[in-house]
C-alpha cells in the first residue's frame, strides 16, 4: 500500500470555511439582502466542512489503497457519509423550526455544498495524478 503525500491538501477547503465564517460574521446585513439567517449559515458551513473532512480523508486513504474494491468503497463511503451528515442535518433543522425555515440559508448551504465538493473533488484530482505518476 502506498502513502500519499499531500498533508497540506485540504489548506484551501479550510481557508474556504474560515473565509465563510468571517464573512458571516462580520457582515450582518446578509439577513437583510437575502433574508438569511447567520447563525443557520454558520451551523450549515460548520456541518459541510466536518462533512468534508470526513469525506476528504475518506477519499486520500482510497488513493493510498492498490485494491480497487477498496478504493471504490471508500470513495462511495465518502460521498455517502457526506450526504448523509447534511441530509440528517437539513432535515433536523426543518423539522424544528417547521414554518419559520430560512430558504435563504438553506439555498446558501446547497451553494457551499457545491463549492467544498468542487474544491474537494478537484484536490483530489490533482493528488491523483501525483499519485499515478509516483507509482510508475
Amino acid at each position: 500500500m502506498a502513502t500519499i503525500k499531500g498533508g497540506g491538501a485540504f489548506v484551501p477547503i479550510l481557508i474556504i470555511f474560515l473565509v465563510t465564517n468571517a464573512l458571516l460574521i462580520l457582515a450582518p446585513t446578509l439577513e437583510f439582502l437575502w433574508n438569511m439567517d447567520r447563525y443557520v449559515m454558520l451551523a450549515g458551513n460548520t456541518i459541510l466542512f466536518v462533512s468534508t473532512f470526513i469525506s476528504f480523508r475518506l477519499y486520500t486513504r482510497a488513493l493510498a489503497n492498490d485494491n480497487v474494491h477498496a478504493f471504490m468503497r471508500m470513495i462511495y463511503g465518502g460521498m455517502f457519509a457526506k450526504m448523509m451528515i447534511v441530509l440528517v442535518a437539513a432535515m433536523a433543522y426543518i423539522f424544528a423550526v417547521k414554518k419559520g425555515v430560512s430558504k435563504g440559508a438553506v439555498f446558501g448551504c446547497m451553494f457551499l455544498y457545491f463549492v467544498y465538493t468542487f474544491v474537494e473533488i478537484s484536490i483530489i484530482m490533482k493528488l491523483s495524478r501525483k499519485q499515478k505518476y509516483v507509482k510508475e
